[in-house]
């Protein structure tokens, strides 16, 4: 299992196809709050809960400074579906072979009804403007979970 990020840590650099195949890092929000958040798959009930949360409060959280981006193993042909079928304005990436997943440790060992398997941990990093950890919170619920960061940040 990785290593869970804790706060104060230096945000692991990173550069992802977004829905589109164009390019995005991380040192692209230098200067802005940065909220991360890991999501197992596109498409998917829970998934998308968050994913239009995030979208409903965008206005919100970019009036508070805070920039959002998405991160799930899909490819992007996969985000650009369900960024279309759901009206996402979110900034959704593809991590496919799980590096960045696995450098932020949102990937590891779960157990669901008895089984224990590898697989996306929901997680959300929020990154300040320096590029280090304010909060690292694992294992969140896809539902009330927005709400829950908007609270917490204050906004």
């Amino acid at each position: 299992m990785s290593e869970r990020l804790q706060p104060g840590d230096t945000a692991p650099a990173f550069t992802l196809p977004d829905a589109d195949g164009n390019e995005v890092s991380l040192a692209d929000h230098k200067g802005r709050k940065v909220i991360v958040y890991f999501y197992p798959a596109a498409l998917t009930p829970g998934c998308t809960k968050q994913a239009c949360d995030f979208t409903d409060n965008l206005d919100l959280l970019a009036g508070a400074g805070y920039d959002v981006l998405g991160i799930s193993p899909d490819k992007p042909e996969k985000l650009a579906r369900f960024r279309d079928a759901e009206s996402l304005r979110v900034t959704l990436l593809a991590d496919p072979d799980k590096k960045v997943l696995d450098a932020y440790g949102a990937f590891g060992e779960k157990k669901n009804y008895g089984r224990t398997y590898q697989g996306v941990i929901r997680s959300t990093i929020v990154v300040d403007e320096d590029g280090k950890v304010e909060r690292a919170l694992y294992n969140v619920r896809a539902t009330g979970h927005v709400a829950k960061i908007i609270k917490d940040l204050g906004i």
